[in-house]
């Protein structure tokens, strides 16, 4: 099982959320075979979560302090999104 992501699976799966949102049967199942690797269905759950948590903290702290997901690497200390682009940046995730 593959835990740390690369910048490109983390392209490929915000690509993946665009494309399978919530009313796609087998979403999950989508967007681990995009993203590839050999990530599982539960390691891109766990990574949309820990995005869904990101985008939340962003929200609440105005985009002020670093998350633990990003587009260049998941759990990285700080957040490569600019505050100014989060509700077009959710919009194109599929989050709202």
């Amino acid at each position: 099982m593959s835990s740390s992501w690369t910048t490109m699976q983390n392209k490929l799966f915000e690509r993946a959320l665009a494309i399978y949102d919530r009313d796609t049967p087998n979403r999950w199942q989508n967007v681990a075979r995009a993203v590839g690797g050999g990530k599982t269905v539960d390691e891109v759950k766990r990574h949309y979560e820990e995005l869904l948590k990101d985008v939340h903290h962003i929200d609440f702290t105005g985009g002020h302090q670093g998350s633990h997901y990003s587009s260049s690497g998941a759990s990285s200390g700080n957040s490569s999104w600019g505050s100014a682009n989060e509700e077009q940046r959710r919009r194109y995730l599929n989050l709202q």
